[in-house]
């Protein structure tokens, strides 16, 4: 079983985020690079859990209207 995932913890950056081993960021022991990986809260802000990506993604592919014309009379 995997260990649950903190939405905000306490102090993110004293933990590698980048596997199910949540090592200290001193001592990494999964060998996941040089520096450690940054927690999802680090990056986008307390409030990350609380995006839709569908939403986001939907946003996106809307169709823009043409832009208005200098020669269009409306």
């Amino acid at each position: 079983m995997t260990k649950r995932f903190p939405n905000n913890p306490a102090h993110p950056e004293r933990t590698c985020w980048g596997c199910d081993r949540y090592c200290a960021a001193s001592d990494m022991a999964c060998g996941n690079g040089s520096e450690r990986s940054q927690h999802p809260a680090e990056l986008f802000g307390p409030d990350w859990s609380q995006w839709n990506a569908l939403e986001l993604t939907e946003e996106k592919t809307k169709p823009e209207p043409p832009p208005h014309q200098a020669g269009d009379s409306a």
